[in-house]
């Protein structure tokens, strides 16, 4: 398991606990040291876990209204604990973070699998697709980065000398 995914994984149980327990702010740093004292005790996520369980707290109304949007046939307060929280943070990582659009929807998806029922994963795939597709700046951002992983890996190539047909097979097809 990844650094990050654990990470997630550690936030959604916070999360979970925070919104079983009535959403009681004072609870929250307290159930983050729980969870990691309990589930990763030596782990050291340099703070990650924290920003993103926050991160949702202090955007819960806007990250709700997503939710409601898009999850159009379920009612916040119909959808189960664990689905509504991994919602909760992908939209979070979609709309409030740095973080790929992508790698926040499959991410979320990953977790929907491993915690929520065997319609998780679609249901979540849905609903932060749909999100996706309808934010032009969630895109923008995706495309962005492509575009700068292109320009990294082009700039790779041109320092090993492969970029212009040189190396190995380049070689071996002049010869």
């Amino acid at each position: 398991m990844s650094n990050r995914h654990l990470a997630r994984t550690i936030a959604l149980q916070t999360l979970f606990a925070w919104d079983f327990n009535g959403q009681k702010d004072g609870d929250i740093e307290h159930l983050i040291a729980d969870n990691f004292a309990n589930f990763a005790p030596n782990f050291d996520d340099g703070g990650f876990v924290k920003n993103l369980v926050i991160g949702v707290r202090d955007n819960l109304a806007t990250i709700n209204r997503y939710i409601v949007k898009y999850a159009t046939e379920w009612p916040l307060d119909q959808i189960t604990i664990v689905d509504r929280n991994i919602l909760r943070l992908g939209i979070y990582e979609l709309l409030f973070t740095d973080i790929p659009p992508r790698v926040a929807i499959n991410e979320a998806i990953e977790v929907a699998k491993s915690f929520g029922s065997d319609a998780s994963g679609k249901f979540i795939n849905g609903v932060l697709g749909a999100l996706y597709n309808d934010e032009p700046e969630i895109q923008t951002r995706d495309n962005k980065e492509e575009i700068e992983a292109a320009k990294i890996e082009a700039e790779n190539m041109a320092g090993s000398g492969k970029a212009d047909g040189a190396g190995d097979d380049g070689e071996k097809a002049a010869s």
